[in-house]
């Protein structure tokens, strides 16, 4: 219960009804699956019960404007509160209301105050207060304590801003705090919160005073709902989770159309930096993070390039910088790593062929769209299979970029090594990664690789260095034409999205005249999603267009190519990297008694 305030301490009405508000939403929400029904109802139940194992209720916030001192204090003290500590800054709060009015940090003091509010179920919840003094006058004056010391021009901004928050209420949030230190859970919760409960995220920031990163988002809840704007915190500062998200902010649409126009340029500053090997020469063996001058040195730059260039990859959460000294050191984060040379399924080679001949033959993507014809083709003159063939560093390049992309790999050994299987038939099996990740696995299984010869050679030198090179058979050859016969597994990874659906017809008759009656065919592709919905494959299909001539698929128009060629798809399970695996066996043949794992199990 409020009690009534008068005089000088009073807090203006609105603010007292706002701050009335957030205690009593704090009293009642419960428990954070209960508040998500609300915030985000587009949500399944699991849904909100798995983004409810990661998050406890943290608070609902409130921005108010004292005039006085004291007045917040004598508010909270009327609803019977108390602040729980002394204030502390708001830098985030601050920032967004620095950028959203125009005015200077200076005339920006925010501070937080919390103060513990009793629970309907009998334990303790929280009130953060953002409070922003604000003189009931703005007029010039002459000291530094005097209402006027903001000038007149601020002042009247000032009040504007007061009377646009009181009625928009763009800083009011209800808070989950993530009780993970887990960057990978963060991305997680904010993937759910966006793609599937499709919130806008809404900013976000890191603030130093409380070493939080804290990032905000608009619910997609009808107009009218208490507190549509959601918060999550995590200790630390989080700068990949905070670029991604401002990556995908839509609160200024003229500046995400620039973003996204200007795509091309992260391609190429991505791409650059891996050729300069930036990424390795920070590397600890190369001595660590390191300033511009001494970065410089190592990767023979220019230092005034790079230094642009580095600062552009921190906006992209692939350095962390610039810091130390003299405020120009950077070192890799979590993200970066993956650029390394000699990094675990190394993004490098990717980073090389995106911003080199693909980067060239997407160019061309009006060709393509216009005619239906293959890009790549248009500006080489060949398909880029006989071209890389032809230029043997891109064929190199395409071959590692490949192998890049082995994590979509990880669950598939253990998919076929079961009783009943004995020889796995990799067709096309490329530069062998799938193959040598299966037998090393699975030391009492044999492969057969089927490739053109000179990626054969590859291949063969691969599985030897792994050490399993004496269980595997190569066969050279084209899979339009023949497969080797015998195996109880055959294998198509990645290989049907580089066709159309005749050539891919092909190709699966050719599997299912080889394939002996109980034999099992494995299908890894990136599905086409039916629903609109976000999924790599949807970029991956203009690739294909563009660069092969193929294309990515739905479930459905796979199940149909699949059938036309004497298959059943049996089961699909899901794989890294928004990859799918396709379990098809000739019709009529009965499911061998060991399906494919759960998520759980390949997990």
């Amino acid at each position: 219960m409020i009690r009534q305030q008068t005089g000088p301490t009073a807090l203006a009405e609105a603010d007292l009804a706002a701050l009335g508000s957030a205690a009593e939403l704090v009293r009642t929400s419960g428990t954070v699956s209960r508040m998500l029904r609300t915030l985000a109802p587009a949500l399944g139940e699991a849904e909100r019960e798995s983004l409810a194992a990661w998050c406890v209720p943290a608070h609902a916030a409130v921005l108010v404007f004292p005039t006085a001192p004291g007045q917040l204090a004598g508010a909270l003290a009327g609803m019977g509160l108390a602040a729980s500590g002394p204030p502390t800054p708001s830098t985030v709060v601050r920032d967004r209301l620095r950028a959203r009015y125009g005015i200077r940090p200076d005339a920006l003091e925010v501070s937080i105050v919390r103060a513990a509010v009793p629970t309907e179920d009998g334990g303790l919840g929280e009130v953060e207060v953002f409070s922003l003094p604000v003189p009931p006058t703005a007029g010039p004056g002459p000291g530094p304590g005097s209402p006027g010391r903001f000038g007149a021009d601020t002042g009247a901004c000032l009040r504007h801003l007061v009377r646009r928050e009181r009625a928009e209420r763009n800083e009011a949030h209800v808070a989950f705090r993530v009780t993970a230190a887990d960057e990978v859970v963060f991305a997680g919760l904010r993937f759910l919160l966006v793609e599937r409960a499709g919130m806008r995220p809404d900013g976000g920031g890191y603030n130093p005073h409380e070493d939080v990163t804290v990032l905000y988002f608009r619910s997609a809840a009808p107009a009218g709902t208490p507190y549509a704007r959601l918060e999550l915190l995590m200790p630390g500062h989080r700068t990949s989770a905070l670029a991604a998200h401002r990556l995908v902010e839509r609160d200024e649409p003229g500046r995400t159309l620039l973003e996204l126009m200007t795509g091309a340029w992260r391609t190429q500053a991505i791409a650059v930096a891996a050729e300069l090997g930036v990424f390795d020469a920070l590397s600890p063996d190369a001595g660590g993070p390191a300033a511009v001058a001494d970065l410089a040195a190592r990767v023979g730059a220019d230092p005034d390039g790079l230094d642009r260039l580095l600062r552009y990859l921190a906006t992209l959460g692939l350095l962390a910088g610039p810091y130390g000294p003299g405020a120009d050191t950077y070192a890799p984060t979590g993200l970066g790593e993956l650029l390394r040379a000699d990094a675990p399924h190394s993004m490098r080679p990717l980073a090389l062929m995106y911003g080199g001949p693909f980067y060239e033959s997407f160019g061309q993507l009006l060709y393509a769209v216009r005619t239906g014809g293959d890009a790549f083709a248009h500006h080489f003159g060949a398909h880029h299979f006989p071209y890389f063939a032809e230029h043997p560093p891109w064929d190199t390049a395409f071959d590692q970029s490949m192998q890049a992309s082995s994590l979509m790999f990880g669950p598939i050994p253990a998919v076929v090594d079961r009783p009943g299987v004995d020889v796995v038939v990799d067709v096309a099996g490329g530069n062998g990664e799938l193959m040598k990740q299966i037998l090393a696995a699975a030391p009492r299984l044999r492969g057969v690789l089927l490739e053109r010869e000179h990626v054969v050679a590859a291949a063969r030198g691969r599985l030897r260095e792994a050490g399993v090179a004496d269980r595997c058979t190569f066969r050279v050859g084209d899979f339009t034409e023949a497969v080797p016969g015998g195996g109880d597994v055959y294998v198509l990874s990645r290989v049907l999205h580089d066709w159309d659906d005749r050539g891919c017809a092909d190709i699966l008759r050719r599997c299912a005249e080889a394939m002996p009656e109980e034999a099992e065919l494995l299908v890894v592709e990136r599905l086409l999603p039916p629903d609109g919905q976000n999924s790599l494959a949807v970029a991956w299909n203009l690739h294909m267009l563009c660069n092969v001539g193929g294309r990515e698929r739905t479930l459905e128009h796979y199940r149909r190519l699949l059938a036309e060629a004497g298959f059943d798809l049996v089961e699909t399970a899901p794989l890294p990297l928004d990859g799918s695996l396709l379990r098809a066996r000739r019709k009529g043949a009965a499911a061998p008694a060991f399906p494919v794992p759960s998520r759980s199990e390949l997990a």
